[in-house]
């Protein structure tokens, strides 16, 4: 159990799991924003940052906090190949895998949080 990793312990460490925090939120924030636009808001940036799902009248979720087993196991399975990257790779190879598929898998994980809050915006 020598090779275990626990949290970082270097500040390298938390700012890659900050930076994939800020990707996520950025990526939210964009796809709102793009959305308002689309829809001739006359503040889009405004109406992204006051994006809210809507009530839907005090029912429970589907699994936790998510409203769909789709949308979980999105956010599992991003972190789930993060923390893989994170914990199994060193040096070069763990650098080219932070820039390219981690970014990635935060982008997907992002588009389908926002595609099933869309979808319940309209349907409301």
């Amino acid at each position: 159990m020598t090779l275990a990793r626990t949290m970082p312990d270097d500040a390298n460490g938390w700012w890659v799991l900050l930076a994939v925090l800020a990707l996520y939120v950025v990526t939210r924030w964009f796809l709102a924003w793009n959305q308002a636009r689309r829809e001739g808001d006359p503040s889009p940036l405004r109406a992204a940052f006051d994006e809210e799902e809507p009530d839907e009248g005090g029912t429970a979720t589907a699994f936790g906090g998510f409203r769909s087993y789709r949308q979980y196991f999105a956010f599992v399975g991003g972190a789930l190949v993060i923390g893989l990257v994170l914990g199994l790779t060193e040096g070069r190879t763990e650098l080219v895998m932070m820039c390219t598929v981690v970014p990635a898998v935060v982008i997907v994980v992002a588009y389908l949080d926002f595609r099933r809050a869309r979808s319940a915006r309209a349907r409301v």
